[in-house]
């Protein structure tokens, strides 16, 4: 209760919006970024979002037009609906951003990330790694006597998965590539 005695949302005639605002939750949204490939550019988008105090959750860079020397950054973030409007808004006043896209809330997108899980193991553990690589679809691209080098692409949850099944299996090393995503077709 208020120093008033009106309890908070009570009236939806007040001068002052009391009630609860529900666009206060996080979302997570995969933004595109087109970019002159020139150096300093990502350290300018990166600035922004650092400068800000704001997350970002996965990162990818690559020259995607050789001719044009253009180059696109995909970054997954998350923030209230406000917040995105903002970075959006601010990616687009950067001079070397052609464009700038969410792919969350333009349509269907495809999402992959790409894994590399080191798993070191012997006996029927090394045998039980295979078994669930054959499943994940998982290919062996590095074999020693006592490790394993297994390549994944998916999506971020189908690799935490098979992550979380290699772990009692002898995982030792992961390295990610962080999504990668583009829209759908029409």
């Amino acid at each position: 209760m208020s120093a008033l005695k009106i309890k908070k949302g009570s009236s939806k005639h007040s001068a002052y919006n009391l009630r609860a605002n529900f666009q206060d939750q996080t979302e997570s949204h995969t933004l595109t970024v087109l970019v002159d490939n020139e150096a300093g550019v990502l350290a300018r988008v990166i600035g922004l979002f650092s400068g800000r105090g704001y997350n970002i959750d996965s990162l990818t860079v690559a020259e995607v037009d050789h001719e044009d020397g253009l180059s696109r950054i995909t970054i997954v973030t998350s923030g209230t609906p406000q917040i995105i409007e903002q970075i959006k808004a601010q990616l687009g006043q950067i001079v070397p951003v052609h464009e700038v896209h969410d792919l969350t809330v333009e349509g269907p997108s495809v999402e992959r990330e790409l894994a590399l899980l080191k798993v070191t193991s012997s006996g029927e553990k090394r045998v039980e790694a295979l078994r669930l690589a054959d499943i994940f679809r998982a290919s062996v691209v590095d074999s020693t006597l006592k490790s394993f080098v297994f390549q994944i692409t998916g999506t971020p949850e189908k690799i935490d998965a098979f992550a979380e099944l290699m772990d009692p299996l002898g995982l030792n090393e992961i390295a990610r590539t962080g999504i990668a995503a583009i829209s759908r077709g029409k």
